[in-house]
């Protein structure tokens, strides 16, 4: 690898989300970031570029191949031709590091005492008050984490609105026991308003498959009201949803 080589990967890892060069002393760039746990390792082969994730979520690249469609996996290395492909990599790699669990539930610790740091000593007295940051804070962290996963758009639609986008839980907020589970991003969905609406009253759910399951209570007027139809699907769905999503179609309403 040329110095100026190494240069263009540095650059790039700078600018799209790994703004640290990690020591090392093989013929590769190994980069980082102080905002997500992702550590990868850049060398050069003769497709082009390799990357390797050196320390991270383990799901980090199977979510990478579902969003990012300039490269592949070979090897257990993620292999792009050419530097624009390379800094969209990184990009969506650094984006997924910060959704993925756990690194959510951390971000969400930290500003929560953060928050609470910053509150008179009186308000901190209060159980109903912490519980009410914590629920505010978790539910900001969680509609972020959302955001980041789907590449802010809809799951369904790919509507990129992002004011009239919800991130839904399959398995409700009140009803799970940890804040892990509540800051999932595989307990639920990015979805538009009036899917996240349907979504959230147990009106559709979605298949093991990511296929649209509707309610018999949804009339057929409704049904074409909503454009919905037996033909939508989830953009793409991971082993990690399905305990979330069996809980939410145990609730499904069936009229």
């Amino acid at each position: 690898m040329t110095p100026l080589q190494r240069a263009l990967i540095e650059k790039a890892g700078h600018d799209h989300g790994f703004e640290h060069v990690l020591p090392d002393s093989s013929d590769a760039v190994h980069l980082g970031s102080a905002r997500h746990p992702a550590k990868v390792s850049v060398s050069l082969v003769p497709q082009g570029f390799a990357l390797t994730l050196l320390q991270g979520p383990p799901t980090l690249w199977p979510e990478l191949a579902r969003s990012v469609l300039d490269g592949s996996l070979a090897g257990g290395a993620w292999v792009v031709a050419n530097e624009a492909a390379l800094a969209r990599c990184l990009r969506r790699a650094a984006v997924l590091a910060q959704a993925l669990p756990h690194q959510v539930v951390v971000d969400f610790e930290a500003q929560v005492l953060q928050t609470l740091s910053a509150m008179p000593a009186s308000d901190l007295q209060s159980t109903e008050v912490q519980r009410m940051v914590r629920q505010r804070v978790g539910q900001d962290r969680y509609r972020q984490a959302m955001l980041n996963y789907w590449g802010g758009a809809c799951a369904v639609t790919g509507l990129t609105l992002q004011p009239v986008l919800r991130a839904s839980h399959a398995k409700p907020w009140a009803d799970c026991a940890t804040d892990a589970e509540r800051l999932d991003v595989f307990n639920g969905f990015l979805l538009s308003a009036h899917l996240d609406a349907l979504f959230d009253q147990f009106l559709i759910s979605f298949t093991e498959a990511g296929r649209i399951v509707i309610s018999p209570r949804v009339s057929a007027q409704d049904r074409q009201a909503l454009a919905l139809s037996e033909h939508l699907a989830l953009r793409w769905i991971a082993d990690e949803h399905q305990r979330y999503l069996r809980f939410h179609r145990q609730r499904l309403d069936l009229g």
